[in-house]
């Protein structure tokens, strides 16, 4: 059991869709929450709201994601519990489709922070769910994690991606948060895929696998119905390293 230190926020981010990234955000969060004991929070900014239903909350609501930032609506009356101990979900619905817009209007550029900044009173970790592309949204977003998790499935299209934003941030906020890239969907069997994994030994690994698929079966993360898998022990060692990383003396 960890003591109690500062709050940190981890965002899950990518350009492109489709490369794992709420598969991702659930595991880490579900790591969070069970292997470090940590008050965890996953906040679902993707209007499509994959994270939020894996985790259950597939009960029609009020469309009011967005009113949060408005601050129409105080963010803990849409906080929900989810079936894991320690483990809360901000879910996302239709109304973040606009979103970008807001912010746009908005000319507040640290919003997210602030929201955040006050959620971490009650929370240790609270992980981001972000939308894809660059947009006002993924600069709230930027800004206010500590870590910037970047899924990459192991081709050239991906790494062009990736590159693309990390020249973003440096054009766009300067000083940024880390990025740490991860491979996802990795298949070893393709000769492209180990090509890329050996050009990059150090990034972390996630492998293809069907128990990872069946999240979508078992509405839950991998580790809380195939513990021993290698997919919930490639989320749990990918957790380790950020939580080695958050924990780390400045």
């Amino acid at each position: 059991m960890f003591e109690r230190e500062r709050m940190a926020a981890i965002a899950v981010y990518s350009l492109k869709g489709g490369v794992g990234k709420t598969t991702l955000t659930v595991n880490l969060a579900w790591a969070s929450a069970v292997q470090s004991s940590r008050r965890t929070l996953l906040w679902d900014l993707d209007p499509q709201a994959a994270s939020s239903w894996i985790l259950g909350d597939d009960k029609p609501g009020k469309d009011d994601a967005q009113a949060v930032f408005a601050k129409d609506i105080a963010p803990e009356r849409l906080v929900r519990a989810t079936g894991i101990d320690r483990l809360s979900l901000l879910p996302a619905d239709v109304s973040l489709r606009s979103l970008d817009r807001f912010f746009f209007d908005l000319g507040k550029r640290k919003r997210l922070a602030r929201l955040i900044e006050m959620l971490g009173r009650d929370y240790d970790r609270i992980l981001l769910d972000c939308p894809p592309g660059l947009t006002e949204t993924s600069d709230q977003v930027m800004r206010a994690a500590e870590v910037i998790v970047v899924p990459v499935i192991p081709s050239p299209l991906a790494r062009r991606a990736l590159d693309e934003v990390a020249t973003h941030l440096s054009r766009e906020h300067g000083k940024h948060a880390p990025i740490l890239p991860v491979f996802t969907m990795v298949d070893r069997r393709r000769a492209l895929h180990r090509a890329a994994l050996d050009e990059q030994p150090d990034w972390p690994v996630i492998p293809m696998a069907s128990t990872i698929e069946a999240m979508a079966v078992h509405h839950a993360p991998v580790g809380a119905f195939a513990p021993n898998s290698p997919g919930a022990q490639a989320f749990g060692a990918l957790w380790t390293g950020i939580e080695r990383r958050l924990t780390k003396p400045r």
